[in-house]
């Protein structure tokens, strides 16, 4: 018996009605198109780009899930699938991959090497740079909420950047749950840049907020405001719906998503997040009159619930099969908006990250050796071993992630001495799959060969930056979760140099493209290139790392420019 559509309904559904004039809330069927009329219109300009990013998608999720999906992802799916495409790079987080969806290239280009990256000569006192904000103004540090938001980190244009140069009347907006991510794929010539804050919604700069954001803003400011009850689970969710308890005494899996009001966290590890944001951007379309004009406009969404549940729950437990049925659900529901216009518009979906489940789940399901990091491997714990051991000035290292940066305080004798200690024990640690130098990346030239080929060096190297980078860069092993101590809403990550992190799915929809699936390995920095020669616009192929996928099935191609 065929499972029946999943109906979840969220308080946050109100701003579509109380913003949007428009639209139905039921996702449209769409009329086949004789095959020419697709070829046709598949080389025609759509009046409209969106582009979609779920934060922590993985191509492994998509696949377990996409026979479920009734909704958005069910119409997107029709569409030309490129399930195993690649954020190619080995540093797999959420600034690093957003950087690469739209502006064509590696962070190795892009200069987003990590969320957080350390820089030793800032004059501040937190060294600590994350990678959307500007460490030169007075008064802040990149613990949350006390940066000041900016895109000056990205070294290179983005596709909105681009078609603003060619074009400024070309419209672009981008919305996200993570400023992050907004401000990574809006680049640096946006109209609006906003993002989910406690009181709604926040913009670049703090620039004030258009008549359309504001009224969404104290929508979604509402919404946070109310308690939510538990969702109830799907039965196609049961089989997952079983606690994992923790070292720690609490347990997930079984989770339900209520929230007490104002529970602004769990909020954004939900649905209703994802609802928010997709709502607040029909309306920004809609005020806009975008994808109504002459040229062609760029629409930006970063759905930023589907990483703060994996990261809080797992990826494999009923909070998850929830997220995603309701991500499903919104995505109908907006696109549904979007046809009620009539407009030729053209989407793109994929993700800036794959991910891995937590270990304790993973030892239950048949892969006994993962692991959590062994706290030997800290950077501060290091450091301070061999600083103490050498006779050295403290502290010896800064680092995150897997980048490693020695002391600027050091001689060049202190220095060798240094690496000469550290860099043999992480080798010989059992966790340890590669430490690369910086002198040995800057020598590694980057990889044109497919992703699905590259070498673990070859995927370090994509993420290298020569004045950002690490001194060296540490890869752990398979299955090794670099979180020594699950805590709330903190058990699971991603960041790894290994395909469960790197592969993602990549989708193109149009409503008249003839839809096929293309199983080999392509790369989310194809993207760009291949959205610029949609709309004819030109991109100098040395400057970037991708290059333009034919989204049309026969003689007819749509990277002809």
């Amino acid at each position: 018996m065929e499972t029946p559509p999943v109906k979840l309904k969220y308080p946050i559904a109100a701003l579509v009605g109380a913003l949007c004039l428009a639209g139905a809330g039921t996702t449209v069927a769409q009329e086949a198109a004789p095959a020419a009329r697709r070829a046709t219109a598949a080389i025609q300009a759509p009046k409209l780009l969106v582009v979609i990013a779920v934060d922590q998608l993985s191509a492994d999720l998509f696949a377990e899930y996409r026979g479920r999906f009734r909704g958005g992802l069910a119409r997107l799916a029709t569409g030309v699938v490129f399930p195993s495409a690649y954020q190619a790079h080995g540093a797999t987080e959420t600034c690093p991959g957003h950087s690469t969806i739209l502006t064509g290239s590696h962070p190795a280009r892009t200069g987003v090497v990590a969320n957080n990256y350390f820089d030793l000569s800032v004059a501040r006192a937190d060294k600590r740079v994350y990678c959307a904000e500007d460490e030169t103004v007075p008064d802040t540090s990149s613990g949350s909420g006390k940066y000041a938001p900016s895109v000056k980190h990205l070294l290179v244009p983005t596709l909105g950047d681009l078609m603003k140069a060619r074009d400024p009347q070309a419209q672009v907006v981008s919305v996200a749950g993570k400023d992050r991510a907004a401000i990574m794929m809006g680049g640096h010539r946006a109209d609006e840049t906003l993002w989910l804050a406690p009181t709604g919604l926040t913009s670049y700069r703090g620039k004030a907020l258009s008549p359309t954001a504001e009224r969404a803003a104290t929508v979604i400011a509402a919404a946070i405001n109310q308690p939510r009850g538990p969702l109830t689970l799907p039965a196609e969710c049961a089989a997952q719906d079983i606690a994992i308890p923790l070292a720690n005494g609490a347990s997930v899996g079984t989770g339900r998503m209520a929230r007490d009001a104002g529970d602004f966290r769990r909020f954004l590890a939900s649905p209703e997040a994802d609802g928010a944001v997709l709502a607040t951007a029909a309306a920004l379309r809609q005020a806009r009159r975008m994808g109504q004009g002459s040229g062609t406009d760029l629409l930006i969404i970063g759905l930023s619930a589907t990483d703060y549940v994996g990261h809080g729950t797992g990826t494999e437990g009923s909070e998850m099969c929830l997220q995603l049925a309701g991500l499903d659900r919104e995505l109908g529901d907006f696109l549904a908006r979007l046809d009620a216009t009539g407009m030729n518009y053209a989407v793109v979906l994929t993700a800036d990250h794959g991910g891995h489940d937590l270990p304790e789940r993973n030892r239950q399901n048949a892969w006994p050796d993962a692991q959590r990091i062994d706290t030997a491997l800290d950077p501060e714990a290091l450091g301070n071993e061999v600083a103490e051991k050498l006779g050295l000035p403290q502290p010896l290292l800064h680092g995150e992630g897997g980048d490693y940066y020695l002391s600027k305080a050091l001689t060049a004798a202190q220095r060798k001495a240094a690496l000469a200690e550290i860099l043999p024990r992480l080798r010989a640690h059992p966790q340890v799959e590669m430490v690369a130098t910086r002198d040995e990346l800057a020598a590694h030239p980057i990889s044109r060969r497919a992703p699905d080929m590259w070498s673990v060096m070859d995927r370090l190297r994509a993420s290298f930056h020569p004045d950002r980078s690490g001194d060296f860069i540490v890869a752990l092993k398979p299955r090794v979760t670099p979180i020594a101590e699950p805590g709330v809403g903190y058990v699971a990550t991603h960041g790894s140099v290994w395909d469960y992190d790197r592969r993602v799915p990549m989708i193109f929809w149009r409503k008249d493209l003839a839809g096929f699936e293309q199983p080999n390995a392509v790369m989310t920095v194809d993207i760009m290139p291949t959205l610029a020669a949609l709309i004819g616009l030109p991109v100098d192929a040395g400057a970037i790392d991708g290059r333009c996928l034919d989204l049309v099935s026969g003689p007819d191609s749509s990277c002809q420019q």
